[in-house]
């Protein structure tokens, strides 16, 4: 079940741990994708918070909010470009998206199926997919008070698995949210020095697994041009052959 979006909004844009959250992971999300001119960005579920930074280069930055979450306009002070979908039929043509970016979207949705053959309906040619969701070995899943405490936390083989089995094709993953979901003064003044040190240790447990993913593309492998010129159709196979005469039988 999806959380509201106004709790959504509070906890990133009104607490400081939320702060924290969006920072970390917004970091880790610009460092996978620097902003590039002339692509178009979408986030599904909540992931406008960390889309902000492809607003000025993007061709086009759009921000899918399910609807048993709800929708905010979105960014504050500029022209607003998040919409309210279905979660199974999103605003957008076939491969349209060069960045897609989806958070508290998928461990939430009671149909998670249908978001995965979305998102891969939209991912243009060349296009990239990050699915950021609560990792089921960190502390941030362990927490109600916090978003990544609700839903369908997951391990890295749970979510890999998952995403291959709707043609995406894993091409790196990672944890992120290394800082205690703690609103602890300590842990909040501290919390980049835990999110340096947690990338230093692999073997670290983040509350956020990140995966990113292409889009799948099979090649044919019948039919065509190709396979019609090896196969040609022989409609005047026989005409004009020469037929004996009776004298010659």
């Amino acid at each position: 079940m999806h959380l509201d979006v106004l709790d959504l909004r509070n906890f990133y844009y009104r607490t400081q741990l939320g702060r924290v959250a969006q920072r970390a992971i917004r970091g880790q999300v610009e460092k996978l994708w620097p902003p590039a001119p002339g692509q178009t960005v979408a986030g599904f579920g909540f992931a406008v918070p960390l889309l902000r930074p492809y607003l000025s280069e993007a061709r086009r930055v759009i921000g899918l909010m399910p609807g048993p979450q709800g929708v905010m306009p979105w960014p504050a002070g500029m022209e607003n470009v998040s919409v309210l979908c279905e979660e199974t039929l999103w605003p957008l043509a076939t491969g349209h998206v060069d960045r897609l970016v989806i958070m508290h979207g998928l461990e939430t949705s009671d149909n998670p199926a249908a978001v995965l053959d979305e998102a891969h309906r939209v991912l243009g040619p060349g296009g990239r997919a990050l699915f950021i969701v609560p990792n089921r070995a960190g502390l941030w899943a362990r927490r109600d008070g916090t978003p990544f405490g609700f839903g369908r936390p997951y391990t890295p083989g749970q979510l890999e698995a998952q995403l291959k089995k709707h043609g995406f094709t894993p091409e790196r993953s990672m944890t992120s949210l290394f800082a205690p979901p703690s609103e602890g003064r300590f842990w909040l003044r501290t919390s980049a020095f835990w999110e340096s040190f947690g990338h230093r240790l692999p073997w670290l447990a983040g509350g956020v697994l990140m995966v990113e993913v292409s889009k799948q593309v099979y090649a044919p492998t019948r039919g065509g041009l190709g396979a019609r010129v090896r196969r040609p159709l022989r409609v005047l196979e026989g005409v004009g052959a020469a037929v004996p005469s009776p004298r010659q039988r």
